[in-house]
């Protein structure tokens, strides 16, 4: 088993900056990817970003590349979602999740693909 808990949202000003946490801990994986997500209201889940176990990998999705940057810190088996220059169509619940990985350069883009999910933040973006 894995748990998977993520902080840092809240309610912000279009513009602003947050960063969202993901701390992983109980069974992990020796090679996995580490993903966030994010469902806005009425709208399908969507993927944002991925990391490998290592570090050394990401991919963003085209609706946040530029603005949000996704890292790791080992020591702390958290990962990090820096998301600048906010949007209120970056309104969403925000989830981190976990998947088994053997290439660090395969794209996990579903949702279906991974293991286990964080409970979720709520990242508000006013006008």
């Amino acid at each position: 088993q894995v748990q998977l808990v993520e902080s840092g949202g809240g309610l912000v000003q279009a513009g602003d900056s947050l960063k969202l946490s993901c701390t992983a801990s109980g069974s992990l994986f020796s090679n996995y990817v580490l993903g966030w997500f994010r469902q806005a209201p009425g709208k399908a889940r969507e993927f944002v970003a991925q990391i490998s176990w290592g570090g050394a990998v990401t991919y963003y999705a085209d609706s946040v590349k530029g603005r949000f940057t996704v890292s790791r810190d080992t020591l702390k088996n958290t990962v990090y979602l820096q998301m600048n220059s906010l949007k209120p169509e970056d309104t969403a619940v925000y989830n981190c999740a976990i998947v088994r990985a053997y290439n660090r350069n395969t794209i996990y883009s579903s949702p279906g693909s991974y293991s286990y999910w964080g409970q979720g933040t709520q990242v508000t973006v006013s006008s």
